[in-house]
């Protein structure tokens, strides 16, 4: 348990998913976690599964990303970005002489005995996803693992300041 937290529930599963709006789109989801402000409640995810869908077969490379970030993104960016907690992309290259496909995803939960891999500390995450040179709409599911803790008033105020301005 992270210094300054009082975890208040039991682990917690949160599935959602996500679909383009249309081919090679940008896309956000908002998840609402109902997290109540005024107690300085927080949600500390422990490990995030990725079920991004593969890109079309075509011609030359397709692409699927998707992420899930703490705060909303105009992109869907990679794990280099401080707001973004787990990413997955696959590429898919097609030629004359056959097809590869390369799946690239940050570890569902970390190679090590951390507590948490992060700290959502206002009231919603987010996932992205978004394609390029696929015939159809592309989407992911996710499922995050996690509880619900209260942090007390600096601990609040740090996690705030900094889900904030990693925006």
């Amino acid at each position: 348990m992270p210094a300054g937290l009082k975890q208040t529930s039991s682990l917690i599963q949160i599935s959602s998913s996500v679909t383009e709006t249309g081919p090679n789109t940008f896309t956000v989801e908002q998840v609402d976690l109902q997290l109540n402000p005024l107690d300085q409640e927080v949600f500390v995810i422990q490990a995030v599964d990725i079920d991004l869908f593969p890109p079309s077969l075509v011609p030359g490379q397709s692409v699927a990303t998707l992420t899930l970030s703490s705060t909303r993104r105009t992109t869907t960016g990679g794990i280099d970005a401080p707001n973004v907690v787990a990413a997955k992309r696959i590429t898919t290259q097609e030629g004359a002489t056959g097809s590869v496909t390369n799946e690239y995803m940050a570890s569902d939960s970390p190679a090590s005995n951390l507590d948490y891999i992060a700290i959502v500390a206002t009231n919603d995450f987010f996932l992205n996803i978004e394609g390029a040179a696929n015939l159809a709409a592309l989407s992911g599911n996710t499922r995050v693992y996690g509880y619900r803790a209260r942090a007390d008033a600096s601990v609040y105020a740090a996690l705030v300041q900094s889900e904030a301005l990693s925006a």
